[in-house]
């Protein structure tokens, strides 16, 4: 069952790419249709609202701006944001910078590769777990610090790497603990 969510989830996210790359969008457009992908990938089956985006914004990169000032972006009314604002956004919504401008008319690309399309249900299956550890916290905070990883795909290919060399884990956590006596098994 939980493939098949998974499986639904990816779709949904490379037909929404295809739909970025083959139209023309205001960068006002392209925030809606990231804040309704953010949603879908959140679990919440529906976009983030403005005031989530400042919300989780805060939150995850504990910086944001203002409500009314990504609503003036959306509508139009800034058709200009700060390098700063631009930066932020991409950071926050996992995309290049140069991804929220205007696109010029006839504008057309390829946005998303497979792995971006794996990366984004990676990103949320971590999320996801991390909300259903909400009893062990430090595991809630490393499943949601791997989330939160530019390449959270890469993250855990490491991890993996690092569980095949016995001995490596307990090394590795005595090492950056500072020899706490807890040890790792697998």
């Amino acid at each position: 069952m939980k493939r098949g969510l998974l499986f639904l989830l990816d779709f949904d996210i490379a037909i929404s790419d295809i739909y970025i790359a083959k139209s023309d969008m205001t960068v006002g457009e392209k925030i809606r249709h990231l804040r309704a992908v953010e949603g879908t990938l959140r679990g919440l089956g529906r976009p983030l609202t403005q005031a989530e985006v400042i919300g989780q914004m805060k939150r995850e990169l504990r910086k944001a701006i203002s409500q009314s000032y990504l609503s003036q972006i959306e509508s139009g009314a800034r058709p200009h944001m700060t390098h700063g604002t631009r930066q932020l956004l991409a950071r926050f919504f996992k995309v290049q910078p140069g991804f929220l401008v205007d696109d010029a008319e006839g504008y057309q690309a390829e946005l998303a590769s497979h792995l971006r399309v794996k990366d984004a249900g990676i990103d949320s299956w971590l999320y996801a777990g991390a909300d259903r550890c909400h009893d062990d916290a430090q595991l809630a905070k490393a499943l949601q610090m791997i989330g939160d990883f530019p390449d959270a795909r890469k993250a855990l290919m490491l991890l993996g790497e690092i569980v095949a060399v016995p001995g490596l884990i307990d090394h590795l956590y005595d090492t950056l603990k500072g020899g706490s006596r807890e040890t790792v098994t697998r």
